[in-house]
């Protein structure tokens, strides 16, 4: 639709109230998209993905999978060598995860599965070499996003604190139409830094926004916490936010608002020069 210049909306989830009362079946959802599209609540541009940061999100998507697969191949392989027979369990006992899968992966097991001691050795063989081609995997990932991310936004990289995942992880928040996000405020809702508040009576304060994209908000506390440790400006600022009485949580919520302020100029500037 989109490539025919029809107007696309994005409409979030129903109200959970009003779903409650009418119930759910797809012609009911489709009545309260469209309504909600014609009263203006539901204004949401969707993402375009038909540039560099669909790649981007393909590549970390397979990049995740491939990391998660791996740490369970080696758990899988340490609780095997627990469970092990004694000469075997007494020989791979005390390694570190890479010797460990270096010296499964060299063992030579006989054709005879009837002995626990050659089943064993089959199977941490197959753990150690499935280890091995998903670190290929994810070499092989971590190569292409560090490619695509210095070419979407080179700019980006050169801040301190970021790399190329954490880039991006707020590229793909972003989306290859950033223009979408109205303001820096908006960004930080996406990513769930906004500040929320909760005053009652005579109580004024904010609180930590717990909504938004998890993964981008995990992007932006990575980043906070390495420049917390590396970069002296953040570390300034750090110290007389903490000597006004604030917290250390309240204190990284401020760093990442800040951090959507200074971000998505850079993203805006670079997917547009893109387009």
């Amino acid at each position: 639709m989109t490539s025919e210049h029809v107007r696309v909306v994005e409409v979030s989830r129903p109200n959970r109230q009003n779903r409650r009362r009418r119930g759910k079946s797809d012609p009911i959802d489709a009545e309260a998209a469209a309504r909600a599209v014609l009263a203006g609540t539901a204004t949401g541009t969707p993402k375009t993905r038909t540039g560099i940061v669909e790649s981007i999100r393909v590549v970390r998507t397979t990049r995740s999978g491939a990391i998660k697969a791996r740490t369970a191949a080696i758990n899988t392989l340490r609780q095997l060598v627990t469970t092990a027979p004694e000469p075997l369990r007494g020989q791979l006992a005390g390694l570190t995860t890479d010797q460990l899968i270096h010296a499964t992966s060299a063992l030579r097991p006989t054709t005879d599965l009837t002995d626990p001691v050659q089943a064993t050795k089959t199977a941490l063989r197959r753990l150690a070499r499935r280890c091995q081609h998903l670190t290929e995997e994810v070499t092989d990932a971590d190569t292409q996003l560090r490619t695509l991310t210095h070419q979407a936004a080179p700019a980006l990289l050169e801040r301190c604190g970021l790399g190329p995942e954490t880039a991006g992880q707020l590229l793909t928040t972003a989306g290859d139409n950033p223009h979408r996000l109205h303001s820096n405020a908006a960004f930080a809702a996406v990513c769930g830094a906004s500040p929320v508040p909760v005053a009652s009576g005579r109580t004024h304060r904010v609180r930590l926004n717990r909504g938004g994209d998890r993964q981008a908000n995990t992007a932006l506390h990575t980043i906070v916490l390495v420049r917390m440790r590396h970069h002296q400006p953040t570390r300034a600022y750090v110290a007389r936010r903490r000597a006004e009485g604030k917290t250390t949580k309240e204190v990284i919520r401020c760093l990442k608002r800040n951090l959507c302020r200074e971000l998505l100029p850079l993203i805006t500037q670079a997917l547009t020069t893109q387009t």
